[in-house]
């Protein structure tokens, strides 16, 4: 199972059903990706719960001023069936700069314009606008 693809499309489903949070089991780099969805303003507050294999993570879903979700897509690059690595040089804007590439690289889990800063290429992850 993809549980990568399953947390992102879990918060767009949130989005999209108007809730208020939406819980993801948890992991390191699902963690590391919601701090940075967080730094990006797509999720609002994140929560630990539970212990050993039943940890999880509550994501607070945001809204736009006119209700719609700041989540409205997402695109899994990267699958398990077929890995996709991108040099710092190919990193571009997505939607416009309105959205966020998130990246797996040496440095930890940058964004895409981080990690053109950085000078590090790694595996693409998601988009999402």
């Amino acid at each position: 199972m993809d549980t990568i693809g399953d947390m992102i499309i879990r918060i767009k489903n949130a989005g999209m059903a108007k809730r208020s949070s939406v819980s993801v089991p948890a992991s390191k780099l699902k963690l590391a990706i919601a701090e940075k969805l967080k730094e990006r303003g797509f999720v609002g507050t994140i929560e630990k719960h539970g212990k050993k294999t039943k940890r999880s993570i509550e994501l607070q879903v945001l809204y736009h001023e006119d209700g719609t979700p700041k989540v409205s897509d997402v695109k899994r690059v990267s699958k398990p069936g077929r890995r996709l690595y991108i040099k710092s040089a190919q990193c571009t804007p997505v939607y416009s700069g309105r959205g966020v590439a998130i990246i797996s690289t040496p440095q930890g889990v940058l964004t895409g314009e981080e990690a053109k800063k950085a000078g590090v290429g790694g595996e693409i992850l998601f988009t999402l606008w």
